[in-house]
């Protein structure tokens, strides 16, 4: 099970924005990488259209899911989730140092 999902609250570990905090706008499973909203912005070069005037335009990039990892919303701590069932088999996130269900 894919442990980070889209609206997560994430903190980067690793890189540039190291220690900066952000909402999970993208998720690609196959590539282990997500988008995070204010995070690993890159310089793109955009031709003009009918549409866009051109020039150069900042987008975010795509991230590591091992550089990142959830922030729990009850403690405000950076944790590893731990993963559960519930009484009708459905799989959930749980938050190792508070036990806080992430959603």
């Amino acid at each position: 099970m894919f442990n980070i999902k889209m609206k997560d609250e994430v903190m980067v570990l690793v890189g540039k924005d190291k220690g900066k905090k952000g909402e999970v706008i993208g998720v690609f499973k196959n590539k282990n990488k997500i988008v995070v909203s204010n995070i690993n912005f890159i310089k793109r070069h955009i031709k003009p259209t009918r549409e866009y005037s051109g020039g150069i335009k900042e987008i975010e990039a795509p991230i590591s899911v091992s550089n990142v990892m959830l922030i729990c919303k009850k403690c405000d701590r950076v944790f590893r989730p731990k993963f559960d069932k519930l009484y009708n088999g459905k799989k959930i996130r749980l938050c190792r140092k508070c036990g806080e269900i992430v959603m």
